[in-house]
């Protein structure tokens, strides 16, 4: 204000009578019709009285009225440690390197919580046969329209067992108590979670809404499956102060690994030898364009296609068969050896298809069983 006030100036003459004003001095000076106070800043003496002179205002240098004092002095602030939770989650948005963890951190008790279990449900459509209730102590969730479903919204991680992370989708969000939600019209098992799903998963389990209030673990691709102390907790205290929580997690790259397969076909004897089995299946894809409808075919992800198939009898490995495209020959030799004889009719055949990611190895596994 000062410096607007300043930018007029005045440059006059006085006769030696007026000898008593000084540099510093204010004046009056009435000039076109506006009678405004001029500080002196210089003088120089000769025949006449050289003046010049800036505007001044003195409500400039006015303090407006304060606040009012406060009755009571404020509560001093108390720092606690903090409960943490480290997700190793897959690539949720493009703005998150794909090996990085997610930390979320909020004082005791933890925000969000389970008020019922939650059961199995179906992946890949919606799930109309569970209703999510859930505690949230902080924050809100809506309903929003399908096209905003499929977009991202409404997107919470549910801890079915520790450190295992289902990531559900909700299309319909109703509170029906204070900071108690029920969500009906589920997405389960988004982003290749559906592994995860508990049977069921616990009341009093913690859920995380996944939102821009998480932040990303600054970890190195190279930092991976190393054990790492971490210590989390008021960015205003020292590290070693008693106000930070510790605890140790080593991140896996969850989103480096690949999806698992879907629609196992149920194989028939076709190979280079009659009783040959061609086990066929469909990959996904962990890149988040792979949701474009447009495209043709989804993008690889991978530096290279390949995929184990394992043949199983109750946990135990039978075999295990390596293929590079999406199937795999289980000749009559194999089953022979296997089996003693391939299946026959009212027969069944327990498999496990991996794809391989370069980096990391088996991504997450599609468990089907084949009825002959």
């Amino acid at each position: 204000m000062e410096v607007w006030v300043v930018r007029e100036s005045a440059a006059f003459r006085l006769p030696p009578s007026r000898l008593a004003l000084d540099p510093a001095d204010v004046i009056q000076l009435q000039h076109d019709g506006r009678e405004v106070e001029f500080r002196l800043t210089s003088i120089a003496d000769t025949e006449a009285r050289g003046i010049e002179a800036i505007r001044q205002d003195r409500e400039v240098y006015d303090l407006p009225p304060g606040a009012a004092r406060p009755a009571t002095l404020a509560a001093p602030v108390v720092w606690g440690a903090p409960e943490v939770v480290l997700l190793d989650l897959p690539q949720i948005s493009e703005d998150q390197p794909a090996h990085r963890p997610l930390v979320a951190a909020h004082a005791t008790p933890w925000p969000g919580t389970l008020v019922s279990d939650l059961w199995l449900g179906p992946p890949s459509r919606f799930d109309h046969g569970n209703e999510l209730w859930l505690d949230l102590w902080t924050g809100t969730l809506e309903s929003v329209t399908d096209l905003a479903l499929f977009g991202g919204a409404n997107a919470i991680a549910i801890e079915s067992t520790p450190g295992t992370w289902e990531i559900v989708q909700a299309g319909t969000a109703e509170l029906v108590a204070p900071s108690r939600y029920r969500l009906t019209r589920l997405l389960r098992g988004q982003r290749g979670t559906e592994g995860a799903m508990g049977n069921p998963t616990p009341a009093g389990a913690r859920v995380v809404v996944l939102d821009t209030a998480l932040a990303s673990l600054p970890i190195r691709e190279a930092d991976l499956n190393l054990p790492w102390n971490w210590r989390v907790g008021p960015a205003a205290r020292s590290v070693s102060d008693a106000s930070y929580a510790a605890l140790a997690f080593m991140p896996g790259g969850r989103g480096l690994l690949p999806f698992a397969p879907v629609h196992v076909v149920q194989p028939w004897r076709q190979g280079r030898a009659p009783g040959d089995l061609a086990i066929r299946w469909t990959r996904r894809s962990r890149a988040l364009v792979a949701d474009a409808w447009e495209q043709v075919e989804v993008p690889l992800g991978e530096d290279s296609e390949a995929y184990e198939v394992e043949i199983l009898e109750g946990s135990a490995v039978k075999r295990t068969l390596a293929s590079t495209t999406t199937s795999a020959l289980y000749t009559t030799a194999q089953q022979t050896a296997d089996w003693g004889a391939p299946p026959g009719p009212g027969d069944t055949l327990a498999l496990r298809i991996f794809q391989l990611s370069a980096r990391l190895g088996r991504g997450t596994p599609a468990a089907v069983t084949l009825q002959f």
